[in-house]
């Protein structure tokens, strides 16, 4: 036991408590990581783990959406704002009026919605489409945004 009036040992004393308990913690953190070992629901489905068909379901779907490529391009955003009605107004509109190749997309991010529309790889293709439809969607601009790659 340390006496109590050797300062110099219990500065070592509680230092080497500190050490052991850096130590501790530093390889915890280092070793921890390799030693977790997470499962997905594709896993579970792959190693023949019963789950209901409904979500399988569920889990199919989003192996579809994840597995679709997307790339950095842009789009024209025709319509911004709360009103649903209008959003969806605007989207048929686009899409009553222009090629059906050109894709419509619609985002909500409360409280607002998007119509976004058409996949260009370049700005230049979409300054081009945005010209284009400029007279009819007066408040239309670019926006840089994920698009689907062709051919999807």
């Amino acid at each position: 036991m340390v006496e109590q009036n050797d300062p110099i040992a219990a500065h070592f004393l509680v230092t080497f408590v500190w050490m052991k308990c850096f130590l501790l913690i530093f390889f915890l953190a280092i070793l921890l990581p390799f030693a977790v070992n997470g499962q997905t629901a594709s896993d579970s489905l792959q190693k023949g783990v019963d789950i209901d068909p409904k979500s399988k379901v569920v889990v199919d779907k989003q192996i579809e959406i994840n597995s679709k490529s997307k790339e950095k391009g842009y789009r024209v955003q025709i319509y911004f704002g709360a009103d649903k009605a209008k959003a969806n107004e605007e989207k048929a509109k686009f899409l009553g009026q222009y090629d059906k190749d050109i894709h419509a997309y619609e985002i909500y991010e409360a409280p607002n919605f998007k119509i976004r529309v058409g996949d260009f790889r370049t700005k230049l293709e979409a300054y081009a489409f945005l010209k284009k439809i400029k007279n009819e969607f007066p408040s239309a601009f670019i926006v840089e945004s994920d698009i689907e790659e062709e051919g999807q």
